[in-house]
């Protein structure tokens, strides 16, 4: 039998979990197919890892959702918004995963190419489930955001990126805290969130 398709893309993120570079040689052998048939079945190495990144992004979003929502009532800080506790969670597991760290020592270029390209498979569908996160906020407490969700979602995305990545992009070393900061206040501000 051939590998589906998810097959490829959880061997690939294993290998990227296990801090290990992806091989598209390599990764065909072990699932005993071809490097054409891999292309076919995926695309090429940055279509690869641009899935296996989502995937494993994917995944960790949900559990940042699950264990927020998991949380008992007035956990967190009063009238912080659902999806910005979510989105904080999330960057800091990022931020802090070493997998993800030692992609982005050993690979810069291509690193920021797959997780950035605004045509790629991660950041779209970041944006997306961002602005799942902020429908819910904007539903469930009757508010009126001053501009479409999916923009203020690719700014927020965005916005995460220069922090996250900013020894790369700029030579300076992440800051997480900034970047709540800083999209706190943006996202509060869009959606009209008064204290």
């Amino acid at each position: 039998m051939i590998a589906p398709r998810e097959e490829v893309v959880h061997r690939a993120a294993r290998t990227l979990l296990a801090g290990e570079r992806l091989d598209t040689t390599t990764l065909a052998a072990q699932l005993g197919i071809s490097r054409v048939t891999l292309f076919r079945r995926v695309g090429n190495r940055d279509a690869i890892l641009g899935e296996a990144m989502w995937w494993l992004a994917e995944r960790t979003l949900r559990r940042a959702t699950e264990a927020h929502d998991a949380r008992p009532e007035g956990a967190g800080p009063p009238g912080r918004l659902r999806s910005l506790a979510i989105a904080e969670d999330f960057r800091h597991v990022l931020g802090t995963a070493p997998s993800l760290r030692r992609f982005i020592d050993d690979e810069p270029t291509t690193a920021l190419r797959v997780l950035t390209d605004p045509r790629g498979r991660v950041e779209p569908r970041l944006a997306e489930a961002y602005t799942a996160l902020f429908e819910r906020d904007v539903e469930e407490r009757g508010l009126t955001p001053e501009i479409a969700l999916p923009l203020l979602s690719y700014a927020v995305v965005r916005l995460g990126e220069s922090f996250l990545y900013s020894d790369v992009m700029v030579s300076r070393d992440p800051d997480l805290k900034a970047a709540t900061t800083v999209i706190d206040a943006l996202v509060t501000g869009v959606l009209g969130v008064r204290d």
